[in-house]
């Protein structure tokens, strides 16, 4: 759950005319504003989810993308990766003018695209599975690491997406041939000859009126769910699901899903709509298709009854929210304790092969989500791996079989196959819902009952985040503080049993610090984009607990960067 600073007065409530905005300018500035590289803001920059912005404010412009897409094939270039380039767009209003720049840019070039028929939209998840496919069926690549010049032939891809941001917003993310985010030694090298084009003034060349080979990523993606997904057992005890794309680019497959394996599934929402005039208010006003936010879901919650499940996804369909009739909107945490306790009771040996990774891979979680996932995966007896903020850094294990599953707080996960093999290196929602509505067929029990039993047996934890002030030179000092900067002995009435400023899992920094004791943690991290830094923490001692925590918190982070 997320404390936010001033909710506002219409969140949960349906938007109105002037909450939409104009898709017209919004597009025309695209083609017409210039960046102004004078201001950081408008400067290429890749975050977790790569280079994000609004041709509003001049920080995704068509300049911006044609310098990153010219970026991009200098850079598989001199990665020695010859294979196609795969890429793909979601419902965003600023996602298919960036497509045409980046497809024209690629062709001229000399790099082999391939982009959906129609220019249809592409789910992030279906895009890393097309990536992983290719790659699996070239000799020899599947038993290598798909990296350095020997990795000729393999193919990477583009998913141009802003997410679950709001409308107005673009955004452009590159997955190198494993098929998941790009690592800072990608994504910097890129930024950094991006914004060096675009100082130059380079005239890039376009192949204006070229077509890119096309490719049908949803036929492979929905035929092969049964290998990571038991949509038989979904089938045959009647699961009710109501699926909500959220006007998003799963609307299509959501429908294909429930054609082709004949499941009991109603495509919930009205399509596609650019200005996404159906949704509700988020905490602060703005329409933000989030499907684990119980203010923009709010549509979506009303609908519950009529369904045994009621799922939804973001804008790309890389994040899931699971509803039950019963208790409403689940958070994301508990539905990755729910799905990670499953799948080990379920998978390993579950017509897997002899040594598959469900037998001994190990369980991964960033370091902000809820505790009770490191319960549930001792309780198994598994390995847990515990990492930074970011999806990325489950890609090489889930890539190689050494991670069964990733999943962080924010509601982003996927997992492996039956048998072990990667399906996705990216965050796959929709599999994640349909993991949910096996779950209810395979145990007759709802998300939220089979979180209740796993309270029971390891504890009940309560988590929020909430958002503290803090100046650039603060934020800074943040992400540099070390374990000696943390004095104190005691935490919010316990033995502080550890303060991290690296993952324990991979020993990468946090940039920022975490603070264990034997029921409780927080973790604080400096905002990219806000004066803020964000706190998150839990309690397995109850609400009046936690908000020891919270503000103990908040004086311990001050007082080591006074």
């Amino acid at each position: 759950m997320r404390q936010t600073r001033g909710m506002h007065e219409r969140a949960g409530l349906a938007a109105t005319p002037e909450d939409l905005i104009d898709v017209a300018a919004v597009i025309a500035a695209y083609h017409g504003a210039r960046p102004d590289l004078s201001n950081p803001a408008q400067r290429v920059a890749f975050g977790t989810s790569g280079h994000r912005g609004t041709s509003l404010n001049a920080s995704f412009t068509e300049a911006h993308i044609a310098a990153i897409s010219l970026a991009i094939a200098e850079y598989r270039a001199g990665q020695g990766f010859t294979g196609p380039l795969f890429i793909g767009a979601d419902s965003h209003p600023l996602s298919a003018p960036a497509l045409a720049t980046a497809v024209e840019v690629l062709l001229a070039a000399g790099v082999e695209v391939r982009a959906s028929a129609g220019d249809a939209l592409v789910p992030t998840p279906a895009l890393s599975h097309a990536i992983l496919s290719y790659n699996e069926a070239i000799p020899a690549v599947a038993d290598r690491a798909a990296a350095g010049p020997s990795a000729d032939g393999l193919a990477d891809g583009i998913v141009v997406t802003p997410s679950h941001n709001p409308p107005q917003d673009g955004g452009f993310k590159y997955n190198p041939p494993h098929g998941g985010p790009a690592d800072t030694d990608a994504t910097d090298w890129i930024a950094a000859r991006a914004n060096e084009l675009l100082e130059q003034g380079a005239d890039i060349a376009r192949a204006v009126g070229a077509e890119p080979a096309r490719h049908d990523f949803m036929g492979p993606y929905v035929a092969a769910l049964g290998e990571i997904v038991n949509v038989e057992a979904i089938r045959e005890a009647g699961v009710r699901i109501g699926a909500h794309p959220l006007g998003g680019a799963a609307v299509e497959y959501w429908a294909e899903i429930a054609r082709v394996h004949e499941l009991d599934l109603t495509v919930l929402g009205p399509g596609i709509d650019p200005t996404w005039s159906f949704m509700t208010l988020d905490w602060d006003g703005k329409i933000r298709m989030d499907p684990s936010s119980p203010h923009a879901m709010a549509g979506a919650l009303a609908e519950r009854e009529h369904y045994d499940l009621l799922v939804a996804n973001d804008a790309d369909a890389d994040r899931f929210g699971v509803i039950t009739r019963g208790a409403g909107l689940q958070q994301p945490n508990h539905v990755l304790a729910v799905a990670i306790d499953y799948l080990l009771a379920h998978r390993a040996g579950a017509g897997s092969a002899e040594g598959s990774a469900w037998k001994n891979a190990a369980i991964g979680k960033t370091l902000v989500s809820s505790a009770i996932i490191d319960r549930v995966v001792a309780g198994h007896g598994r390995e847990l791996l515990e990492v930074p903020v970011g999806f990325k850094w489950f890609v090489p294990g889930l890539h190689e079989g050494s991670v069964a599953f990733g999943g962080e707080e924010s509601a982003g996960a996927s997992f492996l196959r039956t048998d072990g093999r990667p399906w996705s290196t990216d965050k796959d929602g929709i599999i994640m819902c349909l993991l949910a509505a096996e779950i209810t067929a395979v145990t007759g029990e709802s998300i939220d009952e089979r979180y209740q039993a796993l309270t029971r047996e390891h504890g009940t934890p309560v988590y929020r985040r909430v958002d503290a002030a803090a100046t650039p030179d603060e934020k800074a000092r943040l992400k540099k503080l070390t374990a000696a900067d943390i004095t104190a002995g005691e935490f919010a009435g316990e033995a502080i049993t550890a303060v991290l400023t690296e993952a324990p899992g991979n020993g990468a920094a946090i940039g920022g610090l975490k603070v264990m004791t034997k029921n409780a943690w927080f973790a604080a991290r400096p905002s990219g984009t806000e004066d803020v830094y964000k706190v998150y923490a839990e309690s397995f001692l109850g609400e009046q607990h936690l908000e020891q925590v919270l503000a103990e918190a908040q004086a311990l982070v001050a007082r080591a960067l006074a």
